[in-house]
């Protein structure tokens, strides 16, 4: 059976991906199955030059085609910040509360009323000779909270409604979030290429 490492060590992540390629003829690993490898460095200035260097850079060490995502959230006010800087925003110390907090001061001196945002994910696919193969976006547009709601998902989701909805990420049902996220949606752009290039199961 072929194998497609996602390159995350976090298990819900995988969970995710799991339930919506339940229909690959694959195995997926992960990074805690391969402990020797090296963490990648994420050096790029979009979201899609990220996905490529973990993709490649993790296909490279591990000899596996890769699965590799950049992600986070661009605020219209902050002229696209945090972008790619989403995870480091207020330095590579900050917890997610602060972060957030970070994020509606800063927004709050822009007088914006609108608080348009939206949540961007890259995926990128390499081969098992680190080859780039594919890139896959997936947007899911919203607005930002005044104040943070909710204790569910993780990072911005607090703060972050999502178009159509009148509750945060932190609040809405996981299924919701699954469905419409931004990875959620990059994941369904892929599906196609992945279905191709694996195969269905027999």
């Amino acid at each position: 059976m072929k194998e497609l490492l996602i390159a995350t060590r976090n298990p819900g992540k995988v969970r995710e991906v799991e339930s919506l390629l339940g229909s690959l003829s694959l195995r997926l690993r992960s990074l805690s199955d391969f402990p020797e490898t090296t963490e990648v460095e994420e050096t790029g200035a979009t979201f899609a030059e990220n996905g490529a260097i973990k993709a490649q850079a993790y296909a490279a060490q591990t000899g596996c085609s890769t699965l590799a995502d950049d992600s986070g959230l661009e605020v219209e006010a902050l002229n696209g910040a945090p972008g790619v800087f989403s995870a480091r925003y207020g330095g590579p110390a900050a917890t997610d509360t602060q972060r957030i907090e970070l994020l509606l001061d800063e927004l709050s001196r822009t007088g914006d009323a609108d608080r348009r945002a939206r949540f961007v994910c890259v995926i990128a696919i390499a081969d098992d000779s680190a080859k780039l193969l594919r890139l896959f976006t997936g947007i899911c547009q919203g607005r930002i909270a005044h104040a943070p709601s909710g204790s569910g998902g993780f990072g911005y989701d607090p703060v972050f409604i999502p178009d159509g909805y009148e509750q945060s990420f932190g609040v809405l049902p996981s299924e919701v979030k699954r469905r419409i996220s931004h990875r959620a949606r990059a994941l369904e752009a892929a599906l196609p290429f992945l279905l191709d290039h694996f195969g269905k199961q027999a």
